[in-house]
C-alpha cells in the first residue's frame, strides 16, 4: 500500500507538478495540473499534501461546496494518488488555529513544499495577495500506486 512519502518522492522527481481533480456542481470532473508538496498541517502538524490556488478559480469555488479532492503524482510511468479531505486557508477561507501571521508563512511553506524558492519574499507575498491565493491542505485518507 502507498502512503504520503511514496506521493512526496514522487512529486519530487517532477517539480511537484500534479494532477488533482475535483468534483464540479454538475457533477463532472475539473482536473488540473498543480504544483504541490508534502508538508507538515500547521495546525495540526500532521503531513498533508498542499498546493496554492487563485482566489477566483473554478478548482477552489468546488473544493468549498465539495472538499474531497484527489491528486496523482507521477514521473514515467510510476504513479501515487491520494484523496482526502481538503482544508483551504485564504483571505476568503479562514483556517481555525493558523495565527495573525499564519496564512503568508503557510502559503510560503507550501511554495517550498512543492520544490520552489524566492529571491525575494516581499514580492512573493504582494502576489499572493493580489491573487487572493489560497492553500489547499489535504489529508490524504486513501493513498494507492500502481506499484
Amino acid at each position: 500500500m502507498a502512503d504520503v512519502a511514496d506521493f512526496a518522492r514522487l512529486a519530487g522527481r517532477e517539480q511537484g507538478l500534479s494532477v488533482v481533480a475535483t468534483l464540479g456542481a454538475d457533477q463532472t470532473i475539473q482536473a488540473t495540473v498543480v504544483n504541490c508538496g508534502v508538508l507538515d498541517h500547521p495546525v495540526r502538524g500532521v503531513p498533508v499534501i498542499g498546493f496554492t490556488t487563485r482566489g477566483n478559480s473554478r478548482k477552489l469555488a468546488n473544493l468549498r461546496a465539495r472538499p474531497r479532492p484527489a491528486v496523482t503524482a507521477r514521473s514515467g510511468w510510476e504513479w501515487v494518488t491520494a484523496e482526502g479531505r481538503a482544508e483551504l486557508a485564504g483571505p476568503d477561507d479562514t483556517l481555525d488555529g493558523l495565527g495573525e501571521d499564519g496564512l503568508r508563512l503557510l502559503l510560503r511553506a507550501v511554495f517550498i513544499a512543492a520544490g520552489g524558492s524566492h529571491d525575494d519574499w516581499a514580492t512573493y507575498d504582494r502576489v499572493m495577495a493580489e491573487e487572493r491565493r489560497a492553500a489547499v491542505l489535504i489529508t490524504p485518507e486513501r493513498v494507492y500506486s500502481n506499484r
